[in-house]
């Protein structure tokens, strides 16, 4: 477990790719501290997807496709949707928006 710089609170455990060993264990805290990890300064439009994500993980107890992700952003941003997620997470889906949304690394999924 790690400190984080000016909270109190404990980094929750991770795997050796920084995916959170237990979803549950997730926070806007730890968001942050993801988000810094891979070099994003998380705004509205970051949070709205990452919120999303974590609906959907509660309500079905498992990560929500890139689709999912993308038709969600499309009521915002219209056709676009697809690109705007690529310039919130440039590093891919997989890579970045699940692991800062602290789910667990997907397997089997393409970053697409």
């Amino acid at each position: 477990m790690e400190q984080t710089s000016d909270l109190t609170t404990v980094m929750p455990e991770v795997d050796a790719e920084g995916y959170l060993i237990e979803p549950g264990d997730w926070n806007e805290a730890v968001a942050e501290a993801l988000a810094q990890d891979e070099h994003i300064q998380l705004n509205d439009d970051h949070w709205d997807v990452i919120r999303f994500m974590r609906d959907f993980y509660e309500e079905h107890q498992v990560a929500a496709d890139a689709r999912f992700v993308i038709k969600h952003l499309a009521e915002r941003v219209g056709r676009d949707a697809q690109k705007k997620l690529f310039e919130l997470f440039p590093y891919g889906y997989v890579k970045q928006a699940c692991k800062i949304a602290g789910m667990r690394r997907p397997r089997a999924w393409s970053t697409g």
